[in-house]
């Protein structure tokens, strides 16, 4: 019999684009969930060849507790003219898992973000009747958007939208010199080389918890 993984009530799942123009935000959305408390868990995070794409996607889904999905990138593929499908399809199978899972599946939670409030129901309509947060396309934006969804979901109390800009302000202008101590790629290191850069930081400037 299969043991039942248990959703950790810390990881949160980040299904977003991982392209160069959305990086600013992805590692913003990162920043947001490790400086509230929380672990980001990223389908970058995955590397064993062993397994097929899809099924390391539902053992990561399985073990989160928590999942924000950015709906925002929508534009045709530049060089295959096809739109990507990855975010709906992560979307889709974190709603299954809620829906059909059993025990702590059932407990499941999800941010879902676009550039504008109303755009989902264009091209996704069977998501209407979702509440869609719109960060407008704006990284600093997005962070208020996952701490406020975050101390909603978790009824923890985290520090506020203007300490977490403040903090991210000055992990973004002290990043090449921790890239550079730690012979990191400064600009777009692997997933991993960004954890740690981000993590190491937060423990050495911790954010005021409030009481």
């Amino acid at each position: 019999m299969t043991p039942r993984i248990e959703a950790n009530v810390d990881d949160v799942f980040i299904n977003c684009p991982f392209d160069a123009d959305y990086a600013a935000t992805f590692e913003a959305l990162i920043f947001a969930v490790y400086a509230c408390g929380f672990r980001p868990r990223s389908a970058l995070e995955l590397s064993d060849a062993s397994q097929t794409r899809i099924d390391k996607l539902y053992g990561l889904i399985e073990e989160c507790r928590y999942g924000i999905h950015d709906l925002s990138r929508t534009e045709l593929d530049s060089a295959s003219g096809l739109p990507r499908f990855n975010m709906p399809l992560e979307l889709g199978i974190f709603l299954g898992a809620k829906r059909f899972g059993a025990g702590p599946q059932k407990f499941k939670r999800c941010l879902v973000l676009d550039v504008e409030p109303y755009r989902y129901q264009r091209f996704i309509s069977d998501l209407s009747g979702m509440d869609i947060t719109a960060h407008a396309g704006d990284s600093r934006r997005a962070i208020g958007c996952a701490r406020d969804w975050l101390a909603n979901v978790s009824r923890r109390r985290l520090p506020g939208t203007g300490i977490l800009l403040t903090h991210y302000d000055r992990f973004v202008a002290e990043r090449p010199a921790i890239a550079a101590r730690l012979g990191f790629d400064a600009h777009r290191p692997p997933y991993g080389d960004f954890a740690a850069m981000l993590t190491e930081w937060l423990l050495a400037a911790p954010l005021p918890r409030a009481t």
